[in-house]
């Protein structure tokens, strides 16, 4: 899961599809498995299997540079759409798949009563992840 840099909303309901279609395209392209994808204005959940012809990190740059590439080449927000800095990764079991992709499909009424930085520290937490609060995420500057 990554965000917007800054966490504004810039990813529009209207071209949502497009563009996790279009990193469907840039995963596939580099022989990785997309199972779903999933978000909301400010952030997006990709849940892939990785071979390991590549490192998740080179994967997720791969992802982040060309799909904010194609935003801004399409001219779909107004001045410059950038991903914040890093990503959270995190792996599920194969009898887990369903249950992710079930809540990534939901991801519009999940947030609506949980903010992603609310979530993804909940999720550290309950995964007994240490972390330091400072290096999460860049409030919109």
């Amino acid at each position: 899961m990554f965000s917007v840099k800054g966490r504004q909303s810039l990813i529009q309901k209207n071209w949502k599809d497009e563009l996790y279609m279009y990193i469907s395209g840039i995963a596939r392209g580099k022989e990785q498995k997309v199972y779903a994808i999933g978000g909301v204005a400010d952030h997006i959940h990709i849940l892939f299997s990785i071979k390991p012809n590549i490192a998740l990190s080179d994967l997720v740059r791969e992802v982040k540079s060309n799909s904010s590439k194609w935003i801004n080449e399409k001219r779909l927000v107004m001045g410059r759409f950038e991903w914040q800095e890093g990503f959270g990764a995190f792996s599920c079991s194969h009898s887990q798949l369903n249950d992710v992709i079930a809540y990534m499909n939901n991801q519009e009424e999940h947030h609506a009563t949980k903010t992603f930085r609310n979530e993804f520290i909940e999720l550290l937490q309950k995964l007994d992840i240490d972390f330091n609060d400072k290096y999460l995420f860049k409030e919109i500057e």
